[in-house]
């Protein structure tokens, strides 16, 4: 069964449409507030199947990302007691917690990671609010963290181009199903201890 192989073609073909910038955009935009998918997810064949213009997808990734968090700090800031719901239903009521703790604990600095961090930005949006957070500095440290995380994935991503991008069709299944088998074993390993 090749569904990853299918769905990598499809996601490169989709890469090089005339409209992907604005997808890019949009897929960053939600991200940062409720989206479960990051813009990776686009911005890497993108920069793979245009290498000239990586830097521009990352730039439209970044401003995308930090109008979104604006959006997410807005939701926590205005409207948490609406919002906690559904962060207990999607799973992240442990990050949020954690996020929370690491807010009081380092502040500003938070964002910055935020931006690197495997935890969901939307998490770190949403608890910036919560937390009353100063404005400006949320903003500038989501611009700066945000730009280096995506300008580095499109850099390396045209970097590779097109030669790596059939690569890694090569080895997509098995990259595809051993992420499918990581995840189900890392569900039980947890539901198991918890």
């Amino acid at each position: 069964m090749k569904i990853f192989e299918t769905v990598y073609d499809k996601t490169l073909q989709w890469s090089k449409h005339r409209f992907a910038p604005f997808w890019l955009s949009f897929v960053s935009f939600i991200e940062a507030i409720f989206f479960p998918v990051p813009p990776d997810v686009m911005l890497i064949p993108m920069s793979m199947a245009e290498p000239k213009k990586a830097l521009r997808f990352a730039v439209y990734t970044t401003l995308a990302s930090v109008l979104g968090g604006m959006i997410g700090y807005a939701v926590g800031y205005f409207a948490f007691d609406w919002v906690s719901g559904y962060i207990q239903n999607w799973g992240l009521q442990t990050k949020f917690d954690q996020a929370q703790l690491w807010f009081e604990t380092w502040g500003v600095v938070v964002v910055f990671l935020a931006g690197f961090s495997p935890i969901p930005f939307k998490v770190f949006t949403i608890c910036a609010g919560v937390m009353n957070m100063a404005f400006l500095p949320f903003v500038l440290s989501a611009a700066v963290s945000r730009f280096t995380r995506f300008f580095f994935v499109a850099r390396l991503s045209a970097w590779g181009g097109e030669k790596y991008a059939d690569k890694i069709r090569h080895y997509i299944e098995m990259l595809g199903w051993g992420t499918v088998a990581l995840a189900v074993i890392g569900y039980a390993v947890y539901s198991f201890t918890h």
